[in-house]
């Protein structure tokens, strides 16, 4: 895409529009997510368990919210940020004003929040809200990709992915002759509030600054490819398919960001205790993991308290990721609250 090019896309900063209808969390899908991220959290399976933390049914994890913005996204990448061949996950920030839970009746807005033009790559943030019924914000993501083109991939990857891609996908710009920009309504906007101290989570009070958490490994097949592509609604293809992942410039199949930061996040409230702890999860992606047809892949993650807060019993923490000896987050961390 030329500078002219980019400039046009930046006119369109602002874009706004609503998911018809809202998106209720239900208890299977909610299990089902969990599952494809291998967050094993009593509170995400359990109503009990959940209810024993003081939440009223199961709990979301903390990346969940990347499933119904990937569906209401489409309209976004399908008819106002086009002129693209494909796009790259950089980044990803999960702010959780509160939980989320089975039987939550979600509002979503999407907003085209940013275009920057930086070494020759344009990179593109897409922001999702997610408000409840009583007109709270309860969670906002911000997704940045960066868009690439003949430049970057095989020219080919276009006829290839209009073959392989779901039957009613389309990333090559419907509509867009017929662009008509809309904007997000002024309003006032409410923030929920969550300030619960739950059992489970350590006390601020045995926590210091540099304590490490325990390493864990993750493995990832073929097949967790697969099924996450199917519960998140990701059907980009060069998350199963080696051809296209090629004609994309890259060496092979790869993981979805989104999926390394759902185990990544999942690695995290194990350690937490509590799925709800953590207000803001910040992560930028450095490497993809590589998943082979024959090895799979092996994620190992680590993490170490940056700082605390003892005002308001807070803290950051740090957390690594390394596949194949190579780091998959550039950089990620956690603002979690503890008791």
């Amino acid at each position: 895409m030329t500078a002219a090019e980019t400039s046009a896309l930046e006119s369109r900063v602002g874009h706004h529009y609503q998911m018809d209808g809202t998106y209720v969390v239900g208890r299977e899908k909610l299990r089902e997510y969990a599952r494809a991220v291998q967050d094993y959290h009593p509170a995400h399976w359990d109503v009990a368990a959940a209810q024993k933390l003081g939440y009223s049914d199961l709990v979301a994890p903390l990346t969940f919210t990347s499933t119904p913005g990937m569906t209401c996204n489409r309209l976004m990448f399908e008819q106002v940020v086009v002129g693209y061949d494909t796009y790259m996950q950089t980044e990803e920030v999960f702010e959780q004003h509160r939980p989320i839970v089975a039987g939550d009746e979600l509002h979503v807005d999407v907003e085209l929040t940013s275009v920057r033009r930086i070494a020759g790559r344009d990179l593109i943030t897409v922001t999702n809200t997610f408000t409840d019924t009583a007109g709270e914000r309860v969670h906002t993501l911000h997704t940045t990709v960066v868009g690439l083109t003949a430049e970057d991939v095989d020219p080919g990857i276009k006829t290839a992915v209009q073959t392989m891609m779901m039957h009613d996908v389309d990333l090559f710009g419907i509509g867009e002759s017929d662009y008509h920009k809309t904007v997000r309504p002024e309003g006032e906007v409410r923030i929920a509030e969550d300030s619960a101290r739950r059992p489970g989570t350590p006390s601020f009070d045995d926590v210091k600054v540099g304590d490490e958490l325990a390493v864990h490994q993750t493995r990832l097949s073929r097949g967790d490819l697969v099924n996450y592509a199917g519960v998140a609604g990701d059907a980009n293809p060069i998350h199963w398919d080696e051809g296209i992942a090629k004609l994309a410039g890259l060496p092979d199949v790869i993981a979805h960001g989104m999926l390394t930061m759902g185990l990544g996040a999942a690695f995290a409230s194990a350690w937490s205790g509590d799925p709800g702890a953590v207000t803001r999860y910040a992560v930028r992606l450095s490497s993809p993991a590589i998943v082979s047809a024959a090895d799979g892949a092996d994620i190992e993650f680590s993490g170490r308290i940056k700082s605390l807060d003892p005002d308001t019993r807070t803290g950051v923490v740090i957390v690594g990721a390394k596949s194949d000896g190579k780091k998959i987050f550039g950089l990620a961390t956690l603002n979690v609250r503890f008791s």
